[in-house]
Parts: structure tokens; sequence; C-alpha cells
């Protein structure tokens, strides 16, 4: 993965070295009394030489001297040949002889896939996206191994989310992202790690359906949930009925339990203020009201 972008890029200690080179040169000729310059002037105008030394040194650090961060790695090519590894910090290479890889990377990684217009097994097409997380655990095989990593990593995780997406129904694709993921990550691991690459993750972000296909679903689901109300429904009447079956044939054997609950329900009609119950005579007759009534109120006291 030899590039230019980052191979000739020259570090800030580097231009600070050539700069000091060319005071400190210019300082050793200022030193130089005027007599003494005048004489080496003679001697085929060397008066700038220390000069022109000091702006060699500095031209030559400022090609040699690189820098990288604390999470960077940079492979050095001398003549062709690898011999290591550099950073992070500052290193020395060889001007001309040497020549630099792009600067590896090794924080963990995001990449964003998308999966447009993929068949499910079911031949639903679906737009899918994902995210995969991953980070260079061996800079020397990634930089060797694979001519460009970050591209490889990218068209992997594509193939193998299409791949994925065909095997699996649209239902396991909305309901199961995590076990799809996970299956994601170990099929990419796999590719991955001779690259000296790993994936850590792989998160299915989102799962895109045709617009027809998201009403009709929405439709059934409605329909589901309406039928599951009148299930229900019907369920809450049978349970009724049966309780109420229950006690009927509790009160037909106890008819004293059916004129107390008779009783019961007349009080709870008649507690409140300003109201007026109108009660069959027969139901009177069948309970016994009159006499009770009747003897309530000669003794004043209030029917229960």
């Amino acid at each position: 993965m030899l590039q230019d972008g980052n191979r000739n890029q020259i570090s800030g200690t580097a231009v600070a070295l050539l700069i000091a080179s060319l005071v400190f040169g210019a300082a050793l000729m200022i030193l130089f009394d005027d007599q003494t310059r005048s004489e080496l002037e003679k001697m085929a105008g060397r008066g700038r030489a220390p000069f022109i030394v000091g702006a060699a040194i500095g031209i030559y650090l400022l090609f040699s001297i690189k820098v990288a961060d604390p999470w960077e790695k940079i492979a050095v090519l001398r003549r062709g040949r690898y011999i290591g590894l550099r950073g992070p910090g500052l290193f020395y290479i060889v001007p001309v002889m040497d020549r630099l890889s792009q600067k590896v990377d090794q924080r963990v990684r995001v990449s964003s896939v998308v999966a447009e217009s993929t068949l499910t097994r079911d031949t639903v097409p679906v737009n899918v996206d994902a995210v995969v997380f991953w980070l260079v655990w061996n800079a020397e095989k990634s930089i060797l191994e694979v001519e460009n990593f970050v591209q490889a990593i990218t068209t992997s995780a594509q193939t193998a989310l299409r791949e994925s997406i065909g095997r699996h129904e649209l239902a396991q694709l909305i309901t199961e992202r995590e076990t799809m993921g996970r299956e994601l990550q170990r099929i990419l691991d796999a590719k991955t790690n001779p690259w000296g690459i790993t994936v850590q993750s792989v998160e299915i972000r989102d799962v895109r359906i045709p617009q027809g296909l998201e009403d009709a679903m929405s439709r059934q689901a409605q329909a589901e949930r309406e039928r599951q109300a009148r299930i229900i429904l019907g369920q809450a009447e049978t349970d009724i009925a049966q309780k109420f079956s229950e006690a009927a044939a509790m009160y037909q054997d106890n008819p004293v339990a059916l004129h107390l609950r008779a009783m019961n329900m007349l009080y709870e009609a008649i507690k409140e203020k300003g109201s007026m119950v109108i009660v069959p005579s027969s139901a009177v007759e069948t309970m016994g009201l009159g006499g009770m009534l009747g003897t309530a109120s000669l003794g004043g006291v209030k029917p229960q």
C-alpha cells in the first residue's frame, strides 16, 4: 500500500531543523572578521561556505526526519526491500534510497456499508444499511498483504451483507438484527485476519422495504390486531355467560339468597336522594317486600 499521499510529507520538526541549520550557518559566516572574510573571498569566494554547509545539512534533515502520531505505523522500504516499521514519534530515513508507505491508523475505525435492492430469501427487495467496526492489529501484514485494506474491508463487508440478506427472510432481517450482525462479524473476521485486521462487530442500522409493501404490512398488522381484539371480546362474553349460569344455578336451589340479592339491588337503586324505582307487584309479592317495608316504616327503621 505505497502511495504518494503521505510518503513525502514534510514534518514540522524537519522544517524547524532546516531553519536552525540556516541560522547556524549564517551565524558562523558572520563570526569571521573582515580580514579573514576578505582572505577567504580571495580563495574562490569561499566566504559563504558555512552558510552553504548549514543549508545543505538543513535540507538533508528536512527530507530525512519524519514524525508519526501515537496511533500510526509506517513501513520503510530501502531499495525496494522492506526493512521494518517506524513510529510512533520521530524516526530517520535515508532520502532517495528509502520509501515510506501510507501511515496506518491503528485505532478502531468505522466503515458504512449499504446493500441496495437486494432480494431476501422470500424475494422481497430491501435496502440495508450497516456499520462495521474494525482495527488494524498488525500493520506489517496490512501493508504487505493487501494493496488497499480500507477498500478491501468495504467491498468484503458489502458482499457478505448481500449474501446474508439472501439467506434470510424479511421477518428475520427485521427481528434478528443482532444475530445477523454476529454472523457477518464472524465471516468478515475470518477473511480479514490474514491481512492483520480484525472486525470487532457489525451492526445492522436500518432495513428499508418498498413503500407499497410497507403499507400492505401495516394493513395486515392492523387487521391482526382487530382479530385479536374480537377474540378477546368473545372470550370475555363466554366467561361472563358462564359466571351468570353458575349464579343462576345457585339462586335456583336457594330462593332466600335470590330474595336477598333482589333486595340488595333494590336498595342500591333507591339509596340515592330523589330517586324513584317502580317495582312490579309480582316482584313485591314474591319477595315479601310489602310486609317488610311496612314493618320498617312502623318501626322507623330505614330498610337495609
